[in-house]
């Protein structure tokens, strides 16, 4: 078990923790607050988009230690085989840490109208300051994003430089630090992808249901 507990499995742990967690907890949610008249108040209504802020903070943070971890495995790799599994779950931590705090600071306004003598809540909208909403898209959007493409784009020069090297070089090194080299690649490209596929879902979502 040990085996498996690398930097980049403890981050890839998070984030399907948090997926997980959608479906278990926002989904329900979602669904019990679209039916308005069964038993639905401000306090579920409020829950939704509170648990919907954590674990979407939570995720994006998640991309952004991905993208962390990957850029030193293949810029720095020295200083990457001594990092530590217990400094990377400190980082991780720290990320839902920050994510809840970051929803109830959001969302105070919200949590500050629930009204537990309502049984039929008939509009499940969003209470929020509106230069909130503005800070809320820079820090969980704008900013992840520059320093997702900044961090690739550098992984994708370094990887670039280090594969031209070894081709003219591939006498002088080992296969074993080629092999190393390689599946570390792998996992940056593969990573990469997933990321893309998340940005993308994340630019669509608000213009389909604007």
């Amino acid at each position: 078990f040990r085996h498996f507990q690398t930097t980049t499995n403890l981050i890839l742990l998070s984030m399907a923790v948090s997926d997980l967690l959608v479906g278990l907890v926002v989904m329900p949610l979602m669904i019990v607050t679209l039916d308005s008249c069964r038993g639905t108040n401000t306090l579920l209504c409020s829950l939704f988009h509170l648990f919907s802020f954590i674990l979407t903070s939570a995720s994006v943070g998640n991309m952004v230690l991905i993208s962390v971890d990957r850029y030193v495995a293949i810029c720095y790799p020295l200083r990457y085989s001594s990092i530590k599994p217990h400094k990377v779950k400190i980082c991780v931590s720290l990320c839902w840490i920050c994510s809840v705090i970051y929803s109830f600071i959001l969302l105070k306004d919200t949590f500050s109208q629930i009204n537990f003598s309502l049984s039929c809540y008939m509009n499940c909208t969003l209470s929020i300051n509106y230069i909130f909403a503005i800070v809320d898209g820079i820090v969980t959007f704008y900013v992840p994003l520059t320093v997702i493409i900044v961090l690739y784009s550098r992984v994708f020069v370094v990887a670039v430089t280090q594969a031209r090297a070894m081709r003219s070089q591939v006498s002088t090194i080992s296969s074993q630090s080629v092999s190393a080299m390689k599946s570390e690649m792998r996992a940056a490209r593969t990573l990469g992808i997933i990321i893309l596929f998340f940005l993308i879902n994340s630019t669509i979502n608000p213009i389909i249901y604007a």
